[in-house]
């Protein structure tokens, strides 16, 4: 075989040649095998290139014939319809639309969009696996022309984990939906039960306002007639207590004694009972309204000692009252309401000691106390005695057993005045109840002087009874007599006027009736005597009214109250008061 520099080409071998590699006459003098063999590996090292992307590809690539089966695929393909390797897949798939395409129907719709517009992007559809599975795929198509004809170039990517995440979200949207549909359900059921609750409701309330509005007319119907009906009811008692305290003061038979005393606890006890049910009624009801003015502590402190002083001798009890010179802001008749219910009850409590009602200033307020040598109340009762018909029962109780309403009373009062109330006690050595009351910066002169105590020797005292009750005017008689006064009675200022005045009797004091017949009151026919007679004669009036009209009726006619039914104690103080040398009329 001959060498390479052995061969010899002809003119014309040699011109083919240089035509070949498209060099010109002028290049064949020179080698270019050199740039030729570098083209070529330029050309290879590009094609081996594109070989790696095309095998190595995350999506499958493919041609294939429109009427034929693959021409080539690579291996992310293969791996996508899963088969080992790309020859496998080839072989096969010998038609595109039966072979590969998992719908065959699809294939129609498809070749005619390609040919409509000579690409696809982002058709979604499924390929056919090897195990007959199908598996969801993206296909970008374009529909070339060779030699041979129509050619698809597909590039494949695999949408499973998609169409699952979208699945996913798809099922999750439903059970979402689901769920607010539910939710919506449960709320216009939730809200339909509201509905029906509000209407429920709004049936109860107006039930309940239509209930309480006929509570409210009932109390207010009770009200009035426990208003009506208390006159009624005290004109008795109160004419029935007169008598007895007439009687208690005579010298009788011990037998007699025995009995009056009797009588004297059960009326006692009646007219206790009633009036402690007339003032929670009307507590209860806000019917009372306290009439505050600045009282001296001093008017207040001796009335009490006037009162009480007789029941401790009665039950031989030390009674000591240490007053001041110090004037407080309250309401008169509630806060002695307030007092006396704190002495009785030390009285009741303390068969034998003593008993003190005192004041203690704590900063801009007064507080009055009343101390007692009693058993005392366990700590474990102190908040029961403020409750209704709540009562200790103890063997050196005295006197008449209580009904229980008493320190129900004070807590009302105390609470409507502002007057903080407190209690102490220590068994068998006492209790002390107190009462915190404001000062008042005004200054009052006081009524009584501290060193005073109002007479007790009325003999020959004249006094006129006015009161349209007839057993009043005769029990009021026959216990100023038995004080050794001269009385005369009437049943108006006119009969006063007619058959006692007209005789020359001018009265030391006037004792009248607030309610008298013919719709007159007792504060005119007091002015009418004092008209009469030309002198202003001290007076005071006794009723059973206990409203705040009547109050400030009285005090603007400087009359003093009595309230019905009477005690011979609180009236003896405050007659002995009104005829006291000195005392002016309005005190």
């Amino acid at each position: 075989m001959k060498k390479r520099s052995e061969v010899h080409y002809s003119p014309s071998d040699r011109l083919t040649v240089e035509r070949l590699m498209g060099l010109g006459g002028q290049s064949a003098r020179k080698s270019h095998y050199p740039e030729l063999v570098a083209k070529i590996e330029e050309l290879e090292a590009e094609r081996n290139r594109y070989k790696l992307i095309f095998d190595h590809a995350q999506h499958g690539i493919f041609q294939a014939r429109l009427d034929n089966g693959l021409i080539t695929a690579n291996p992310a393909l293969a791996r996508i319809c899963g088969y080992t390797d790309p020859q496998q897949l080839c072989r096969r798939v010998d038609a595109f639309a039966t072979d590969l395409l998992f719908d065959a129907d699809e294939y129609s719709p498809l070749l005619a969009k390609l040919q409509l517009c000579g690409k696809l992007f982002g058709y979604e559809t499924r390929f056919k696996r090897q195990d007959g599975s199908a598996v969801a795929v993206s296909l970008n198509v374009l529909l070339k022309q060779d030699d041979r004809g129509d050619l698809l170039e597909v590039f494949v990517a695999d949408i499973t984990e998609r169409r699952k995440a979208q699945n996913n979200l798809k099922r999750l949207n439903e059970e979402l939906e689901q769920r607010v549909a539910d939710r919506t359900r449960e709320l216009v059921s939730l809200n339909q039960q509201l509905v029906s609750e509000n209407a429920e409701r709004k049936a109860i309330e107006q039930a309940l306002k239509v209930a309480r509005d006929a509570a409210e007319q009932a109390n207010k119907s009770k009200d009035k007639y426990l208003a009506a009906a208390s006159h009624d009811l005290l004109q008795p008692l109160n004419a029935a207590r007169l008598l007895v305290s007439t009687l208690q003061e005579r010298e009788l038979q011990q037998d007699n004694n025995h009995l009056v005393e009797r009588i004297h606890m059960a009326l006692e006890g009646a007219e206790e009972l009633l009036s402690d049910l007339l003032d929670i009624s009307r507590l209860d009801q806000n019917a009372v309204q306290p009439d505050l003015i600045s009282i001296p502590v001093n008017y207040l402190f001796r009335m009490l000692q006037v009162e009480f002083q007789p029941v401790a001798e009665q039950r031989q009890v030390l009674f000591r009252v240490c007053g001041n010179g110090l004037n407080v802001q309250s309401d008169t008749r509630l806060l002695m309401r307030v007092l006396r219910n704190f002495l009785s009850n030390a009285f009741r409590y303390t068969p034998r000691g003593r008993v003190l009602l005192g004041a203690r200033r704590r900063a801009d307020r007064l507080e009055i106390q009343v101390w007692d040598t009693g058993p005392g109340i366990p700590e474990n009762r102190l908040d029961d005695i403020f409750r209704e018909f709540q009562q200790i029962d103890h063997q050196y109780q005295t006197g008449r057993k209580g009904v229980g309403l008493g320190l129900a009373i004070v807590e009302r009062i105390a609470g409507m005045l502002d007057h903080p109330v407190g209690v102490r006690s220590q068994l068998g050595r006492g209790t002390m109840f107190s009462v915190s009351v404001p000062l008042s910066g005004e200054v009052i002169e006081p009524i009584l002087q501290p060193q005073q105590l109002p007479q007790h020797d009325l003999s020959g005292r004249t006094i006129l009874v006015i009161d349209n009750e007839k057993d009043i005017l005769v029990s009021m008689k026959a216990l100023l007599e038995q004080w050794n006064c001269q009385v005369y009675v009437a049943i108006d200022a006119i009969e006063a006027i007619d058959y006692s005045l007209s005789e020359g009797v001018i009265p030391e004091l006037i004792l009248a009736d607030f309610h008298l017949d013919h719709n007159t009151t007792g504060v005119a026919a007091v002015a009418q005597v004092r008209e009469y007679v030309g002198m202003a004669i001290p007076a005071a009036i006794i009723t059973a009214d206990r409203s705040p009209e009547g109050r400030k009726l009285f005090r603007a006619h400087g009359l003093p109250v009595l309230n019905k039914p009477v005690k011979a104690g609180k009236l003896r103080a405050l007659v002995s008061h009104l005829l006291q040398p000195g005392c002016r009329v309005g005190e």
